[in-house]
């Protein structure tokens, strides 16, 4: 499948304008890293306590921030987690908080003072009956056994459990996990009034909901970050010795230029929207899922190269490659428009947890594309034309070369 018809574009005529747009891009990226003072690194690498709220109401962020700083938890970070693709998940908060202190139960503390501060603030007025938006099946079934509402006797044990099911399953799926009023469960099935008032009788209801809480410890975030920046250096450095014994050593070095080159205004990105993105465990694979991908966009131009060199040996590099690129072109354009488009998807609909990830993918496949041509390419035919050898450049792999040094000296 070809988009193009015979395209003869002069790719490194333009390679002026990749490297204008690439330098600008890096340099937003680096005053916005600047202005934040480096990345906005997640609980994965700094270590604390993150909890996901759900307010049955607009989340009140300034009173909430207010109510962790009475609680003593100074540096703390309240955020909006709201996902397009979940309704339910409109007046979603995220909470974080920095933990310093090691262990588990020093982690799980400061998850508690959070919980114990908006209990105390957006709690029911009776906070005294436990609250039925965190109430579990088996403690709501148990509970209707012993007041049985329905008159059903000691026996009716299942009766109960089932009640209790619809009950949670209401309460999560029909109204996002946070029941504002016992009344909304008055048409789930099984229910009638004296189990709602036997609710009313002995659960509460919080304004708030907790739908996810997760505590690391600031060591082992330190470490995944170590950990991650040498996973990166690492696939870097191998793609280089595989890209200097398959082709030649320039070839390799724009190869990973072009990938670093694709990883650091992926993080600038990062950085512009400081506030929206954060650098976790999942944006690294991402960062190395990229590393990859633009590798491997860069591979497939570089081998077209390699043959085409072996057909017009009285033509310029430059002329070469952009013959290759072009002959390329429908390839590149089917591929990463496929994986844009998949990523795109990923990012609106894929939710929060992966919001990040797919940030990531989106603004790296992009960069990655354009670079194999915008910046790989040119590079290797800049390095010629300073090397002397703008006409044709020889790249043969180093086994190609030992193969034509052992065909001499048999000749000999």
């Amino acid at each position: 499948m070809e988009f193009f018809h015979a395209p003869n574009i002069d790719w490194m005529g333009k390679a002026k304008y990749f490297a204008t747009l690439s330098a600008c891009l890096l340099i937003i990226g680096g005053v916005a890293a600047f202005m934040h003072n480096g990345l906005h690194y997640g609980i994965d690498f700094k270590g604390g306590a993150m909890v996901i709220v759900r307010f049955s109401s607009a989340p009140p962020i300034s009173q909430i921030r207010a109510a962790l700083d009475a609680a003593g938890l100074k540096n703390n970070e309240v955020t909006s987690s709201s996902d397009i693709s979940n309704a339910n998940s409109k007046n979603d908060v995220m909470i974080r908080v920095e933990q310093g202190s090691e262990g588990e139960d020093a982690l799980n503390a400061a998850k508690a003072t959070i919980v114990s501060a908006l209990e105390k603030n957006f709690g029911a007025p009776s906070s005294s009956n436990p609250d039925f938006n965190s109430v579990v099946t088996t403690d709501l079934a148990n509970y209707l056994t012993r007041r049985d509402p329905l008159v059903l006797g000691t026996a009716a044990g299942d009766r109960y459990t089932q009640v209790a099911q619809a009950l949670i399953d209401a309460r999560d799926k029909n109204h996002g996990g946070i029941v504002a009023d016992f009344s909304e469960l008055s048409n789930v099935s099984g229910v009638t009034p004296a189990v709602i008032d036997a609710l009313k009788s002995g659960y509460s209801l919080n304004r708030f909901s907790i739908t996810e809480s997760q505590v690391v410890g600031p060591t082992v975030g330190a470490q995944l970050r170590r950990q991650a920046i040498l996973a990166t250096l690492y696939a870097l450095a191998g793609m280089l010795i595989y890209v200097a014994i398959r082709f030649e050593w320039i070839y390799g070095a724009a190869a990973v230029i072009a990938v670093f080159h694709d990883v650091l205004i992926t993080l600038g990105f990062f950085c512009l929207f400081y506030n929206k993105f954060e650098i976790s465990l999942t944006v690294i694979a991402a960062l190395l899922t990229l590393v990859g991908y633009s590798m491997n966009d860069t591979i497939v131009i570089f081998d077209r190269v390699r043959e085409n060199l072996r057909l017009m040996r009285r033509e310029k590099l430059s002329v070469i490659i952009n013959r290759s690129i072009n002959q390329t072109l429908s390839r590149t354009i089917l591929t990463s428009g496929l994986t844009f488009l998949t990523v795109f998807l990923l990012f609106v609909f894929g939710g929060q947890v992966l919001r990040s990830f797919s940030f990531a993918m989106v603004v790296g496949v992009v960069v990655g594309t354009y670079s194999s041509f915008g910046i790989a390419a040119p590079i290797v035919v800049i390095w010629n034309k300073w090397r002397g050898q703008g006409v044709t450049a020889p790249v043969a792999s180093s086994a190609d070369k030992r193969a034509e040094r052992r065909l001499a000296e048999a000749r000999r």
